[in-house]
């Protein structure tokens, strides 16, 4: 019998922002993903990024494979937008249920956007498409512009960029992905008929001090960056709310522990298996546990227009703990955040 003081039991959540990367990273971290989630949105920053409606396709299947017998879940694929991005291309591969989603990484802003936007005018054909087949529009939302602060460039991204786009296209459908401050979360609940919001377990509980006091935090630093606590206040508000704008998204991002652990740390956290036990830990700081449901089963499905998940997942007050770090078949070692250490609950998925 068990003694957990707490026990839910919700339907399957999904991960509506995950990194799996590709290769030997790909098959180490997919299991933790499909542990938890029965989908989740695929991100397509690879190198060199998916942009083709064959290379999703065949990224898709490779995320497949790596699935463990017994888990029940389907990748949603994205398009990598760029300047210049084929109208045609991205109808097709909505049209054939590739595509769920393009994703708009503002040039040189995170992992892997070499490739990403320049300007709005160069998507302008894109975009306009995307609007009138019904095909969401993902954003990270900052500017990379080198006189703007790191801690302000959401807010920037809003006003200059953001703002813009729905001027532009009164009918797309924009996810503010990974939003890290108050003013994205006033934005989105301005624009509930049109936007959504991903917010993830490590802005919940880190601000900026749990990254560079005591000495720099490599394993904290992910983009966008964690910002004061006024702001990581507001995210857990907002996740908390009930709010059907708000849903789970945890930017998992695996990196190699020596490319995190070096002069040029790479950004992101990999969360994937500690992500409900933290969320849930939130939820019940926040006494909101009557909001977890709709946070992580429920409001995404809603916004993309896709059934919930059949299967459920009991949550029980007990503790656990997840792995310090997840080893690839060729060594290559990736910190979990939370690893190690205590948590509060136990997390089971059933089909």
């Amino acid at each position: 019998m068990s003694t957990a003081e707490i026990t839910l039991t919700i339907p399957t959540p999904d991960d509506w922002h995950t990194h799996f990367r590709d290769g030997e990273i790909l098959k180490a971290v997919v299991p933790h993903t499909t542990a938890q989630f029965g989908r989740s949105i695929v991100m397509p920053n690879l190198v060199p990024p998916i942009t083709t409606v064959d290379a999703a396709a065949a990224y898709r299947e490779r995320i497949k494979a790596a699935v463990p017998a017994g888990h029940s879940y389907t990748p949603l694929m994205t398009c990598y937008l760029t300047d210049g991005a084929s109208p045609d291309e991205m109808e097709r591969g909505h049209r054939e249920g590739v595509w769920v989603a393009a994703k708009l990484y503002p040039a040189h802003a995170t992992t892997n956007s070499a490739h990403g936007v320049t300007s709005l005018d160069a998507i302008e054909p894109a975009l306009s498409r995307m609007e009138k087949i019904g095909m969401p529009m993902l954003v990270h939302g900052e500017v990379t512009d080198h006189d703007v602060d790191i801690f302000d460039r959401e807010k920037v991204f809003i006003d200059r960029v953001l703002s813009e786009v729905l001027r532009r296209h009164p009918g797309l459908r924009v996810v503010m992905e990974h939003v890290t401050t108050e003013d994205g979360v006033a934005f989105v609940r301005a624009n509930p008929d049109r936007m959504a919001a991903t917010i993830t377990p490590h802005h919940l509980v880190l601000n900026r001090n749990d990254l560079l006091v005591g000495g720099i935090r490599p394993h904290h630093y992910c983009l966008p960056v964690v910002k004061r606590e006024k702001h990581r206040l507001a995210l857990r508000k907002a996740a908390t709310s009930g709010e059907k704008t708000f849903f789970l998204g945890t930017d998992t991002a695996p990196h190699a522990i020596h490319l995190k652990e070096c002069a040029c740390g790479c950004a992101g956290l990999f969360n994937a298996p500690t992500t409900m036990q933290v969320y849930t830990q939130v939820f019940h700081e926040e006494n909101a546990l009557q909001h977890l449901e709709g946070f992580a089963s429920r409001n995404g499905p809603a916004f993309y227009g896709l059934p919930v998940n059949e299967g459920t997942m009991t949550i029980e007050q007990k503790p656990s703990t997840a792995p310090e770090r997840v080893t690839t078949n060729d060594g290559i070692d990736i910190v979990v955040f939370k690893g190690g250490e205590a948590l509060n609950w136990t997390v089971t998925r059933s089909s």
